[in-house]
């Protein structure tokens, strides 16, 4: 993310506890003050992602002589600004948040300021960026471009349609999808589009429909693994095992399907390094360490050619 103003992105969306759990624990005094140095996290969800992300920020605050605090917002704007209150009556040192909806940052953020409580966002920035410590972002256009690059490349100027599994309606899949489409070639026709809410299910639902309607589809853009997966399995239900399928996460699951070929190509943003990098930076700019306010969570396009070598996704 460069500097200047900066718009806002958002993440995968999801179902989640919602239950206040102390993570972890450490004695490290990286605030430069007496009082011990406390992370809450609040996450949204309860995907693989999510999972990951929790055990990625926990394992890292123990590496840093962290206590950390955790709870979930059940994809409920109310309820993620519920538990920042929680977390702000614990008088934590900073707050992760992985917002439901970056509608609901405003509130979130407010509260917490009003508090005197920094906000590290995951995933995510804001447009004003002077309220909050930092961000580790992940360019959800850029995710889409780069899955649309790899259909151009593929597709060597034919004519070609092109389905699309978009996630839940809000700014997160709409920042996905519109990155693929904007990217797409012209030869490449877009015929179908519908939201799989995130859920397999539905996604399996869709795929069903999609195919049925548009039976010479070529490909298809699905808005994560999850989901994918639940893609390929009414494709190739219907006969359509030729439809090539490109998607995004670099999960294990996801890493071993495009090395079998059920899946042609994802772009992996490792839940990893962003827990990683939240909690490092957050320990660092409450300390005045030199550390990026804005960090960009680097993105890899995942094929058979360069599968080996996708990174880590969720800590071991």
């Amino acid at each position: 993310m460069r500097n200047g103003t900066r718009s806002r992105h958002a993440l995968f969306a999801a179902v989640a506890t919602g239950t206040l759990v102390l993570a972890g624990c450490g004695t490290g005094d990286d605030t430069g003050s007496s009082k011990e140095l406390s992370l809450g996290f609040v996450n949204g969800g309860d995907t693989h992602f999510h999972s990951c992300l929790q055990e990625a920020v926990q394992q890292t605050a123990k590496t840093e002589g962290a206590r950390v605090y955790t709870a979930n917002s059940h994809q409920n704007a109310g309820t993620e600004l519920s538990n920042i209150e929680d977390m702000i009556s614990r008088n934590v040192s900073a707050l992760i948040v992985q917002t439901v909806n970056v509608d609901a940052l405003k509130g979130d953020i407010a509260k917490a300021k009003a508090s005197g409580i920094p906000i590290y966002l995951t995933s995510v920035a804001t447009s004003d960026v002077d309220d909050i410590l930092g961000a580790a972002v992940v360019d959800l256009k850029k995710v889409g471009a780069m899955d649309a690059g790899w259909v151009e490349q593929d597709a060597a100027g034919a004519k070609v349609d092109v389905g699309i599994v978009a996630g839940a309606p809000g700014a997160a899949s709409e920042l996905l999808v519109g990155g693929f489409q904007d990217a797409l070639p012209a030869n490449a026709k877009v015929v179908a589009n519908q939201p799989g809410m995130f859920n397999p299910a539905k996604a399996q639902e869709v795929a069903e429909n999609m195919i049925q309607a548009h039976p010479d589809l070529d490909y298809a853009f699905v808005a994560n693994e999850e989901m994918a997966f639940a893609v390929r399995k009414a494709f190739d239900a219907a006969g359509a095992k030729d439809v090539r399928i490109v998607t995004v996460n670099g999960t294990e699951d996801g890493i071993a399907a495009v090395k079998a070929g059920t899946i042609s190509a994802t772009v992996a943003n490792s839940a990893l390094t962003i827990g990683q990098t939240a909690v490092k930076n957050t320990v660092g700019l409450l300390g005045d360490k030199k550390v990026d306010k804005i960090a960009d969570i680097p993105l890899v396009l995942v094929t058979k050619e360069n599968a080996d070598d996708a990174p880590q996704y969720c800590p071991k």
